[in-house]
């Protein structure tokens, strides 16, 4: 009898234990206790594996650093997962989708990024399943609750509170949404680019703010990058010749401008907020701009690349043929940065100036 009493307090004691034992960890082990990340397919760290789309690179060549495919839109680590490893977290941030990604796992943050997803709503549809903004910050609001009901709500905002959350999203409402070949003609007849990019900052803001209300209050916020150079743009407006696609780029830097404003604008009015705005078209820029000083031998064209003057013009596939050095090159794929890439504009992202990231940068919000 004793023996099962004493199994049936273990049983009950232990779990209690195991949570103070890792909350402890998580207050002093470091600042930043947990990544809650949200964006598109530059961070995406494998949702798009768990949902019918035609957004996927749960296949080979993608993530052959890691020894096999993860749902990793690159050759290796995406920006947010080498900021995690800068900051001390022990694991790369868990996809939201994965089944093992639930009870104390959720409070070493998670990642909603998917594929194909945008500010609007209507962005990606070309792919059919992704998951845009508005449904992240659902499955965020998702996860919060069940936080509370691990550690109560105290606990919870004080996690939500010290924990880094990071949004890299607005590339594809352009690139596969006003910009989409043919399909997106009629539109650009109708809304100018102007009121285009005012409608993505207007939902942007309630999306932010709506972040802020559900308890995020150390927010970086990515910009939009140089969209105009990246394979899939060059072989796409063969009329560029060697050069950027200016009406992406114009387009990005629009966006950009009202971004910084919008990102000003809401640490002013969101009480105990820290906001970063990430500067990663300056970044990119300068990467491409200065490519040889970084060690890169190719700044235009495709590491994994099947057709095209710079490989942009098909996915990343088992067709595909990968390039001798990854490590050289600034892509990875018609539309993402290598892994050798990624590790710079993470670092500059980490430890940069103002020109990089303002007004602090990741490392001094995070209070290291």
């Amino acid at each position: 009898m004793g023996f099962f009493l004493d199994r049936q307090m273990t049983a009950e004691i232990v779990p209690g234990i195991l949570t103070v034992s890792i909350l402890v960890g998580i207050c002093f082990a470091k600042n930043i206790p947990a990544s809650f990340v949200f964006g598109d397919s530059l961070v995406d760290a494998g949702n798009n594996n768990y949902i019918v789309s035609l957004s996927k690179a749960n296949y080979v060549p993608n993530g052959i650093d890691f020894g096999m495919p993860t749902g990793r839109y690159t050759n290796g680590r995406t920006i947010v997962d080498i900021i995690g490893q800068e900051l001390g977290l022990k694991d790369f941030t868990p996809p939201y989708l994965a089944p093992s990604t639930a009870g104390l796992v959720l409070l070493q943050g998670v990642n909603y990024a998917s594929g194909g997803g945008g500010i609007l709503n209507t962005t990606g549809k070309i792919f059919g399943g992704r998951i845009n903004l508005d449904a992240q910050m659902d499955n965020f609001a998702n996860t919060r609750q069940d936080i509370i009901s691990n550690i109560g709500a105290p606990e919870a905002l004080k996690l939500f509170g010290t924990s880094l959350f990071s949004v890299t999203i607005g590339s594809n409402d352009f690139i596969n949404n006003y910009l989409t070949p043919v399909l997106s003609v009629p539109e650009q007849k109708l809304i100018s680019p102007e009121m285009f990019v005012d409608t993505m900052i207007s939902r942007y803001r309630l999306q932010l703010t709506r972040l802020y209300n559900l308890g995020a209050r150390k927010i970086v916020v990515a910009n939009v990058g140089p969209i105009g150079c990246i394979p899939y743009q060059r072989d796409s407006n063969p009329g560029a010749g060697d050069n950027c696609v200016n009406l992406p780029n114009q387009l990005a830097q629009q966006f950009n401008t009202q971004l910084k404003s919008l990102v000003t604008e809401l640490s002013t009015d969101l009480q105990g907020s820290q906001f970063a705005y990430a500067d990663v078209y300056h970044i990119v820029q300068d990467i491409l701009q200065n490519f040889i000083s970084y060690g890169f031998e190719n700044a235009n064209s495709a590491c994994c690349y099947v057709s095209g003057r710079y490989g942009g013009l098909i996915p990343c596939g088992p067709p595909s043929k990968v390039c001798g050095d990854r490590s050289k090159y600034v892509f990875w794929d018609p539309y993402h940065p290598s892994d050798a890439s990624n590790v710079i504009i993470a670092r500059r992202l980490l430890d940069g100036d103002s020109n990089d990231i303002t007004p602090i940068n990741i490392r001094q919000l995070a209070g290291l």
